[in-house]
């Protein structure tokens, strides 16, 4: 029986089908203003049997498809575990939010800590200060790894937080050294949220910020433990939602819409 995961995100959405728990197809696209076409269009692309939505879209999905949903930490929970069997915490820092999970001996999620009420420490707070220091955001953390001189920005506001960026070039600080600076601010962020969670290791790091060389090794370094970072991080919430779909918790059929496999 092959099941299929979609995680609709603030940033991307994400569909993964499995099989026999191995993953047989993935896509993934930006997400527009149109969000229920592109999930649609992307649904249509995949075989399956069985559907889960998580994401902050999910409930859009649920209405307009008729899909069951899960919360993104019970899907990012079952995602990390399945990739980590070994692994007890998962930190996912996404385009919008950040969450830090903890999971029991069996690999469920037992507490969990959310900033999702501010870009500040997310990856659309990396996205603008790459910008603004004229980055590209792929290149972002490699550049910040080779900072000089330690800095330190004084908010943590985007909007202000940019400002100060700005000021700082003006100033003659070096692009380098400044990033390195917006780096530290979202790492601090981060384990602030940690040590309120109580993590345990070892970690898996999800969502698309940790692709981020220093923004993962700063977070490696603070811990004093290596992570547990999957070959496509982002991946891991539409991964738990199809291994949560194949495990027969959600209800079969195909809703409202066709997948490719009833179109042939």
């Amino acid at each position: 029986m092959r099941a299929a995961g979609i995680d609709i995100g603030s940033r991307t959405i994400k569909v993964v089908a499995v099989e026999e728990g191995k993953v047989v197809s993935s896509l993934r696209a930006d997400t527009t203003h149109d969000l229920l076409s592109t999930c649609a269009l992307m649904l249509r692309e995949v075989e399956f049997e069985r559907l889960v939505a998580t994401g902050y879209g999910r409930n859009l999905a649920e209405i307009e498809f008729d899909v069951p949903t899960f919360t993104e930490i019970r899907a990012f929970a079952q995602g990390a575990r399945a990739l980590f069997p070994s692994c007890r915490s998962v930190l996912d820092i996404g385009g919008q939010d950040t969450k830090a999970i903890v999971l029991s001996h069996k690999g469920r999620p037992v507490r969990f800590e959310m900033n999702d009420r501010c870009a500040a420490g997310t990856g659309k707070f990396l996205e603008v200060m790459a910008r603004a220091l004229g980055y590209e955001l792929g290149e972002f953390g490699g550049a910040a790894l080779g900072a000089s001189d330690e800095i330190q920005l004084s908010s943590m506001c985007t909007v202000f937080a940019e400002s100060e960026v700005t000021g700082l070039l003006t100033r003659g600080q070096r692009r380098e050294d400044i990033a390195r600076a917006v780096h530290a601010s979202v790492l601090n962020r981060t384990l602030g949220l940690l040590e309120r969670v109580g993590i345990e290791h070892p970690m898996v790091f999800a969502g698309g910020v940790a692709r981020n060389p220093c923004l993962r090794a700063m977070v490696e370094e603070a811990l004093g433990q290596p992570l547990l970072v999957p070959e496509d991080p982002q991946m891991v919430g539409a991964y738990g939602a199809a291994l949560i779909a194949q495990e027969g918790l959600a209800p079969s059929g195909k809703g409202k819409w066709q997948s490719k496999e009833s179109t042939r």
